[in-house]
């Protein structure tokens, strides 16, 4: 994913909640908090890792899914998107823990996780 363009991110709501910076392949808030990042799977379909190591889900067609199989955020709002804020400054990227193996892949819904997108980067906190 390095290389490519930065990646706007929404929650269910229509809200632009995180994005994928072009360095890298970093997940940052924005507020420019680094919260993840992505690393290419065997399949090569990006895993989602928080910077302690914690394997958090996958990257699946423009959608980042947790170990449920739902759908965290995704490249296309849902209905409406809103207006996208303001960018704050990027903080500096944590270091890389040592990485989890990831788990077996769910079978994917078409739902929306009920786990918040704020507190789905919390299990990747540093």
């Amino acid at each position: 994913m390095a290389g490519t363009e930065e990646i706007t991110l929404y929650d269910s709501q229509g809200n632009a909640v995180v994005y994928i910076a072009d360095d890298e392949s970093t997940i940052s808030t924005w507020s420019g908090k680094p919260v993840a990042y992505l690393d290419d799977g065997s399949d090569n379909e990006p895993n989602v890792y928080g910077f302690n190591g914690k394997h958090l889900g996958w990257f699946l067609k423009g959608i980042v899914r947790g170990h449920d199989g739902n759908a965290v955020v995704g490249v296309k709002p849902p209905g409406f998107s809103k207006f996208k804020p303001f960018k704050g400054f990027k903080q500096f990227k944590p270091f890389k823990a040592f990485k989890q193996f990831a788990p077996f892949r769910p079978f994917l819904t078409n739902n929306w996780s009920s786990i918040p997108w704020e507190e789905f980067w919390l299990d990747g906190g540093n």
